[in-house]
């Protein structure tokens, strides 16, 4: 049997309150004490960290709260940390190149970064163009952004 490679299939896993489990959500339920069902016991950990490699950052913070298992894993993996970081370094490159210079692992470089990218994000994309008062604002998240930040969002609303 030849694998195609241009064919890529997602983790499929169920995941309940009491238990991980590879089998449909019906049959977890009836069997969620027996031993072995938790795909992370009985695959190898790489196996395991390929999985949660598929998940977002609020996914992954979800999925470590599941079993001490699974927080080990996940906590324990820089890379499953890696995928959720893209978005983040799409919008805050530089930011995201500094602090992986700086040894900073993945996990950290996004919480260090999210609010500001989802900021600079919004601002790039004009969202603050039109505010008439400081009302607007009220419930936003804002985050300090360096001067060559700035010249970005200042660039773009001249463009508009």
């Amino acid at each position: 049997m030849q694998h195609d490679p241009t064919t890529r299939t997602s983790p499929v896993f169920v995941v309940s309150k009491r238990r991980a489990s590879l089998m449909p959500d019906a049959d977890a339920d009836a069997d969620a004490d027996a031993p072995g069902k938790n795909f992370a016991e009985t695959l190898p950990t790489e196996m395991s960290v390929k999985i949660f490699g598929e998940l977002d950052a609020g996914s992954l913070c979800s999925a470590s709260r599941v079993c001490r298992l699974w927080h080990r894993i996940i906590e324990g993996s820089d890379q499953v940390w890696r995928r959720p970081c893209l978005p983040v370094a799409a919008v805050c490159q530089r930011e995201v190149d500094g602090d992986r210079r700086d040894g900073l692992t993945w996990k950290v470089t996004l919480v260090k970064n999210y609010t500001r990218s989802c900021v600079k994000r919004d601002w790039l994309r004009g969202r603050y163009s039109h505010v008439r008062s400081a009302g607007e604002l009220i419930g936003r998240k804002m985050a300090p952004l360096d001067a060559e930040t700035w010249g970005e969002i200042l660039q773009a609303e001249l463009d508009r």
